[in-house]
């Protein structure tokens, strides 16, 4: 029995990941292409160019691969979600103790980004939002410090 990790990915997330393995496709033709030209190598110069785009060429190739075995595993995150209670895909809306408004959506960690306003349901902040409600405080340590906020809506 296979222990194969099924990942849930937005819409974003997929056309990333669509992205990073078109670019690593064509790096991965590029450096081939270099090779044929290299050709046999004569020279000491050669040998160590050819070197090291097979070596380039093999960590192209082995991120190729688990990008698409991922993305073989990948599924669309749920659509309807129970608005009640935060799960992955939740968009979620959070006040702060300083009172600032964030939002955030939760994703799996292969898609997180903060900035972008992608969090982890794996991170503290994700983990500690997951099966609340709105009107729910929330805390996660943040580095030694540690922040709450409430949760005013799940969308």
């Amino acid at each position: 029995m296979s222990n194969v990790r099924t990942t849930h990915l937005s819409q974003k997330g997929f056309k990333e990941l669509h992205k990073e393995i078109s670019q690593l496709e064509a790096q991965e033709k590029a450096l081939q292409f270099t090779l044929r030209e290299i050709g046999r190598a004569k020279s000491r110069d050669d040998k160590l160019q050819r070197n090291e785009v097979i070596m380039n060429l093999e960590l192209v190739s082995g991120k190729l691969a688990n990008l698409r075995h991922m993305l073989k595993n990948a599924k669309p995150l749920p659509r309807k979600r129970d608005r009640l209670r935060v799960a992955l895909g939740s968009i979620v809306d959070l006040v702060d103790q300083q009172g600032r408004m964030l939002h955030y959506i939760l994703v799996d960690s292969l898609e997180a980004n903060p900035t972008d306003g992608r969090i982890s349901i794996d991170s503290p902040l994700g983990r500690s939002l997951l099966d609340k409600r709105p009107k729910d405080t929330v805390s996660w340590c943040a580095g030694v410090k540690l922040q709450r906020a409430q949760l005013v809506a799940i969308r």
